[in-house]
């Protein structure tokens, strides 16, 4: 049996791709002595890759599924980002995703261009079986696309290490030998980097703690926190800053979420999420509702979830005085506008969740060189070069007098249009 191609909102990520486009505008304003030429070209994905393909289903039936590749940019280095699976996967979404994660790594100053990559498909429905043979055979449609010196995949929403060691093995049979820098993200045992997995969220804190400092707080003690989204970079997040000592009152998923004033134990709701899937229905908390979760009295809010959830609608309700963004475009520029003009310190996307893509960099590095380093060292090495692109970030906002995001946007466009200048256009 055919089953006809999934089908998902086109339009409701839209949005995403738009808001790409007005901060990337809003940003280029404050590079005036850039060529034209230039700034247009950045504007552009330099390749887009759509397929359609087929999966054998366990009961032998056969469905048709739908997956994308967007590379961004390549001025800098081999095109970098994630491969997602959910049925919101659209190309104007990856083409958002794959915009941002060029600023991001130039930000960083880590020798990459932009990608992302994408299926429409809800990977709950599928058995592990039907996991991997879907996978496999995105990754063959991709093997075109992909080299360590092309461009290296990673995990993203709905894909996890073992979808990468399912990619890694059917690229290296392909090549006829084993290829572990293809992707990042995999297990540690066939080339993984040790600290990867609590990269993104760790990197969070780190750009929420620098947002502190700056502000002349340097204690955790009485600080409350509130994350949206309790997924990888969520849960490490919070795993993180109650370490630290912060007090987290609020974290959701997809079900929604939960809230406590005095603060949440939230190894323990870890554990209640494992055993349950989601952390709704956590003892001695109230239920709240992702909506809610954004206008929760707290001093730092982290949206860690999807694009697009503080708009004009909510912004003017936040409580926080901080916000560190976990996820990818969770800000729209309308809601920037409000943000700023109420005086909340906002720490952008490109800069505050960089921590995932530098980890994947080194994870890189360390399979080209056969040669891999300790948890302490990755960690260091990660503090550092965040607390860097933090500086850099915080100078350009002074000297330009503008908001970080801004900022974080034009120390980034810069740094891929003076690579662009200096290589000329060819031919």
């Amino acid at each position: 049996m055919v089953v006809a191609l999934p089908q998902n909102n086109q339009t409701e990520h839209l949005d995403a791709y738009k808001t790409a486009l007005q901060q990337f505008d809003r940003a280029s304003q404050h590079l005036t002595n850039l060529p034209n030429g230039v700034i247009d070209f950045m504007r552009y994905p330099r390749r887009e890759f759509t397929v359609n393909f087929p999966v054998r289903r366990d009961d032998g039936s056969i469905e048709m599924f739908t997956g994308y590749r967007v590379h961004h940019s390549t001025a800098v280095g081999p095109s970098k980002g994630g491969i997602r699976y959910s049925m919101n996967v659209s190309l104007d979404e990856v083409r958002a995703l794959a915009m941002w994660m060029t600023w991001k790594c130039a930000l960083v100053n880590i020798p990459y261009g932009g990608a992302k990559g994408g299926v429409v498909v809800d990977p709950r429905t599928l058995s592990m079986g039907e996991l991997e043979r879907l996978t496999r055979r995105f990754a063959s449609e991709l093997v075109p696309l992909m080299s360590p010196q092309m461009d290296i995949p990673a995990p993203d929403m709905g894909t996890n290490a073992q979808v990468m060691a399912w990619i890694m093995d059917t690229y290296s049979m392909t090549s006829g030998y084993s290829v572990p820098a293809i992707v990042t993200g995999k297990p540690i045992g066939i080339g993984g980097s040790e600290g990867r997995n609590e990269a993104t969220g760790r990197g969070v804190i780190v750009m929420m703690e620098a947002a502190l400092k700056d502000a002349g707080i340097t204690s955790s003690k009485g600080i409350k926190v509130a994350i949206q989204g309790f997924g990888n970079v969520g849960s490490n997040a919070a795993i993180y800053a109650e370490e630290l000592g912060y007090t987290i009152v609020a974290v959701s998923d997809v079900e929604g979420g939960i809230y406590n004033a005095n603060g949440l134990d939230i190894k323990d709701v870890v554990n209640f999420m494992q055993r349950t899937g989601t952390v709704v229905g956590y003892p001695d908390s109230e239920r709240i509702t992702n909506n809610d979760l954004i206008t929760v009295p707290c001093d730092v809010l982290i949206p860690a979830a999807l694009e697009g959830q503080i708009t004009d609608k909510n912004a003017g309700d936040i409580k926080a005085k901080f916000i560190i963004e976990g996820a990818n475009g969770p800000t729209t520029p309308e809601a920037d506008d409000i943000i700023n003009e109420r005086g909340i310190v906002l720490v952008p996307d490109i800069l505050a969740n960089s921590g995932g893509v530098v980890v994947s960099y080194f994870e890189w590095v360390q399979d080209l060189q056969a040669f891999f380093w300790g948890k302490d060292e990755i960690f260091m090495r990660l503090e550092r070069i965040m607390k860097d692109a933090y500086l850099r970030t915080k100078a350009t906002a002074d000297e330009k007098k503008i908001d970080m995001r801004t900022a974080a946007q034009v120390t980034a466009i810069k740094r891929v249009a003076d690579a662009i200048v200096t290589r000329g256009i060819y031919p």
